[in-house]
């Protein structure tokens, strides 16, 4: 099977490739990393020679403008990248009958749901946020595009992606909590944002199982298991570092950010070929704690 990634050089798109990579059934040439020279968010319309020159069979589309605020200020930027740039290649894949998988975020959900109830792939869309509203105009677009394909269309939704390049959260929180150590200051750490950790890794591996047995097509929500806060997410990054720092918990109103986010967007996993979840996400951080200490030692 040909499968081409976009966004190859990013840190989801990285772990597809090499998730692809040791899957059989991509044969020995492997998968078709595409990277922005490939296809450009920002010029699109060049994908339909991109696509009869490599022939791949499925598309996996990783490319993303995934910078919440930097979308919240430039919201017709964010529609551009992420909602008219996936229409376009949704578009390309439909009419050739490809397969096509988007990856789209929990961020499409406002986050209102009772403090026990979780979204389903059915569950009304409500975006509150320039970032979610351009995701939900992809899947959107797509939809439209595979009303009449041959080919199949999954819609991979998922939540607080962290992996390698260390400009993630944790990453992040990392530079963050040094800065507050040296100033002798408390880290101010939002505790009323709830979310779903997921390991790009993880996520890779399961998209791969989707592709293994023919079943992308559909809604899926893919993330590891567990619900954190984001300062309970950042205790377990310093704890893993053997890194003391004093958090002062704070609700999100007190940490202006030109993006709102939702509260409290817990998808709702939904069940993989291999019928095996993934796993809880302090198990995937403990595999991730290397390579992000490592990264940390490099910036110090």
């Amino acid at each position: 099977m040909r499968v081409a990634v976009t966004g190859a050089g990013g840190r989801l798109g990285s772990a597809l490739v090499a998730a692809l990579a040791d899957a059989p059934f991509t044969g020995p040439a492997g998968p078709i990393a595409w990277d922005r020279a490939a296809f450009d968010l920002d010029a699109p319309d060049g994908i339909e020679a991109r696509l009869d020159r490599d022939r791949p069979e499925v598309v996996v589309h990783a490319a993303a403008w995934a910078d919440v605020d930097g979308c919240a200020r430039d919201p017709g930027l964010a529609m551009a990248r992420n909602g008219h740039a996936t229409g376009v290649l949704a578009s390309a894949c439909a009419v050739r009958g490809l397969d096509l998988a988007i990856i789209s975020t929990n961020e499409v959900f406002d986050g209102t749901l009772p403090d026990d109830a979780t979204y389903l792939p059915d569950a009304a869309t409500n975006p509150i946020n320039p970032y979610g509203l351009s995701k939900l105009a992809a899947e959107r677009a797509a939809t439209a595009a595979y009303a009449n394909s041959d080919g199949q269309l999954g819609i991979v939704r998922t939540a607080w992606l962290f992996g390698s390049p260390a400009s993630d959260f944790p990453g992040r929180i990392l530079a963050a909590a040094t800065r507050a150590r040296d100033a002798g200051q408390p880290l101010r750490v939002v505790a009323d944002e709830w979310g779903s950790p997921t390991y790009a890794h993880d996520l890779s591996e399961a998209i791969v199982d989707l592709l293994a047995e023919d079943a992308v097509g559909g809604t899926h929500h893919i993330v590891n298991g567990g619900v954190a806060t984001r300062a309970d997410w950042a205790r377990d990054v310093f704890s893993r570092m053997g890194l003391g720092v004093d958090i002062q918990e704070i609700s999100v109103a007190d940490w202006p950010r030109p993006s709102i986010t939702p509260r409290r967007a817990i998808l709702a996993p939904t069940p993989l070929p291999s019928g095996v979840p993934l796993r809880p996400w302090p198990a995937a951080m403990a595999d991730y704690a290397p390579a992000l200490l490592r990264a940390w030692r490099r910036s110090a």
